[in-house]
């Protein structure tokens, strides 16, 4: 059977036009890249490896949660490693994005949280990254005031507009937020978790955020401290330590209210699987090397233990 990018290509297709969550959105990218280059989506895991254009991709998000829409990524499992793997590339980026917040009111609670974390993971790890600018702050911040104030209202009474606005800006803004400043740790640890136990994205990085944190706040204090105001945590008054436990704390307890699994063990981990995944996320240095705190693979081992 032909692959989408030769399908596309027979049907002598103009554009691609991508209707759908994240995971739609990237194979849409991924195809209209195949269809002008050829071979698979193997030839181009990694970073700058597309060698030319692809066809124009019109993506319309259906959910709150990736930002695909604006991101040069796209994100697959790559079955001969049992790890996601990216392909990272200028071409990879949409040529339009249409985000209309009317087009996530039908996502179910489940979905809506999980994509959910998933964006607020993107605004906190691309605020917190050592790669964070001036301008990547902008966008990064004022997503983690957006979702931190509606996640709950859109999970909880979806049909509420407001809420699948603020959710809808807050996707999109943490996608442009990482396509300069990047992710970090607890990308590079999710990865192994989809790859290997087929948990979905946004769940993975939920699950993961509240176990890392603690780890990070060390390295990036006064950022954290920020993301904490911006969570709407009274912090008038504590030291800046103090407010960005404060940042960790809420971050947990939202995670909490959203019903997303505290226990890796949830999904079958267990202590034997341990080592190698902690081995495949340290490889991920596109994404290790931008995390706050620089972690050893014992450490990234340690971070999958509390997690069990």
């Amino acid at each position: 059977m032909a692959g989408p990018g030769q399908q596309v290509k027979a049907h002598q297709a103009d554009l691609v036009v991508a209707v759908g969550g994240g995971s739609a959105i990237d194979v849409a990218k991924a195809t209209a890249v195949l269809a002008a280059n050829g071979g698979t989506a193997y030839d181009y895991f990694g970073v700058d490896r597309v060698p030319r254009p692809g066809l124009p991709v019109i993506a319309m998000p259906t959910t709150a949660g990736t930002g695909a829409e604006a991101t040069p990524n796209a994100i697959f499992t790559n079955t001969r490693t049992q790890v996601k793997e990216g392909i990272v590339s200028p071409y990879m980026m949409p040529a339009v994005a249409i985000v209309d917040p009317e087009l996530t009111l039908t996502a179910p609670p489940g979905v809506t949280a999980a994509t959910g974390m998933d964006a607020l993971t993107h605004a906190v790890e691309s605020f917190t990254s050592v790669k964070a600018a001036p301008t990547t702050d902008l966008f990064a911040a004022e997503a983690i005031r957006r979702i931190g104030r509606s996640i709950r209202t859109a999970v909880f009474r979806g049909g509420d507009l407001a809420a699948r606005t603020d959710m809808a800006l807050g996707s999109l803004y943490a996608g442009i937020a990482i396509c300069n400043a990047g992710t970090g740790a607890v990308h590079a640890m999710a990865y192994p978790l989809g790859g290997q136990f087929r948990v979905p994205h946004g769940i993975a990085n939920a699950s993961l955020l509240p176990h890392v944190l603690p780890w990070n706040l060390q390295g990036s204090v006064e950022k954290f401290a920020q993301v904490a105001r911006l969570l709407g945590e009274p912090v008038d008054g504590l030291s800046a330590l103090a407010a960005a436990e404060r940042a960790v704390a809420a971050i947990q307890r939202l995670c909490a209210d959203l019903g997303i699994p505290s226990r890796l063990s949830a999904f079958g981990v267990r202590e034997e699987h341990i080592p190698a995944m902690a081995a495949a996320a340290h490889a991920t240095r596109r994404l290790m090397d931008n995390n706050p705190r620089n972690l050893t693979v014992e450490e990234v081992e340690a971070i999958y233990r509390s997690a069990l």
